[in-house]
């Protein structure tokens, strides 16, 4: 039976890290290695991964310079043939190992699937279910966006990788997502496995104007690498506006409204239809530089409430 491999980093999120670790321990698949590194919580954490103790196959609570650093101590632990990492504010739906393991055994040219995901509030509320399609390594380059908790990957295709680059905090994932689609084929399910959660200290939120320059500083990474240069020249202009897309949101995100629309614009000006393929980041620029928030969160609310 396939041994799959699972690692959650940690720090101090004690108000969400039981679900986490339940919804793993909890799949209906046996052959789990469940790694659990925390990086010196100062809360309630280690109490909670104490109680849990005898279900992992191993645990840590150490400093260390961040989730990369933690997540690599986690493959480095790992045995399994396929890997994951859940971070300790998400959490997996029912069954979402065992599906991802059949996937591998009937696809065996395969290095990376990627099932669907929910983004749920810090109450664990459903306000969106985010729905993927089948991207190529050409559409990564373009920052088409995979769910990192939705992620399983081979060992032996990440052996291969540098695994995660320390020096990137917000896009670390999507950067190890192109070395591993460099190796073999990545296959999306249209299954629902995962939920991310959104709440105000997540990275996401907390520091989203970040995102935007790890964005170009992948263009600048995958530009110099001579088996990814060619493909990267072939959707320049694309790739290009896809990064500034990026900023915009982050930006906006991030409550920088005039860089979000000049961001925006750039995009638009070096490859409309990228731009315009995501007129809802405009609209939200807009309504909040006519401070229009009320309306915006209304929208989102009335999404919200789609879930109820």
């Amino acid at each position: 039976m396939t041994v799959v491999s699972i690692i959650t980093p940690s720090y101090n999120q004690a108000a969400y890290l039981e679900q986490t670790i339940n919804s793993v321990l909890n799949q209906d698949y046996s052959n789990i290695e469940y790694i659990l590194i925390d990086g010196g919580s100062t809360d309630n954490s280690v109490e909670i991964i104490k109680r849990h103790a005898n279900r992992f196959a191993y645990w840590v609570s150490e400093k260390d310079s961040g989730q990369a650093e933690a997540i690599n101590k986690g493959f480095a632990k790992a045995t399994g043939e396929i890997i994951a990492w859940l971070n300790s504010d998400d959490y997996y739906l029912d069954g979402a190992v065992s599906a991802a393991v059949k996937v591998f055994d009937e696809n065996p040219d395969i290095v990376l699937v990627y099932g669907n995901m929910l983004a749920v509030d810090e109450n664990g509320k459903t306000f969106n279910t985010l729905n993927y399609k089948q991207l190529s390594l050409e559409d990564l380059l373009c920052f088409q966006i995979i769910g990192q908790p939705a992620v399983f990957m081979r060992r032996s295709a990440l052996q291969k990788t540098s695994g995660l680059d320390s020096t990137f905090h917000f896009l670390l994932d999507h950067h190890l997502w192109i070395q591993l689609a460099q190796l073999g084929g990545i296959l999306h399910v249209p299954q629902t496995w995962a939920a991310a959660r959104y709440h105000a200290e997540a990275k996401n939120r907390a520091k989203a104007a970040e995102f935007g320059r790890e964005a170009f500083r992948i263009l600048d990474w995958a530009g110099n690498d001579k088996s990814l240069a060619p493909i990267l020249n072939r959707v320049s202009r694309r790739a290009r506006a896809a990064a500034n897309r990026v900023d915009s949101r982050y930006q906006l995100d991030g409550g920088q409204s005039w860089s979000a629309l000049k961001a925006w614009f750039r995009a638009l000006t070096i490859h409309p239809p990228t731009a315009l393929a995501r007129m809802n980041i405009l609209g939200s620029i807009l309504l909040r530089l006519m401070h229009l928030d009320q309306l915006r969160e209304l929208i989102l609310q009335n999404r919200k409430n789609r879930y109820k």
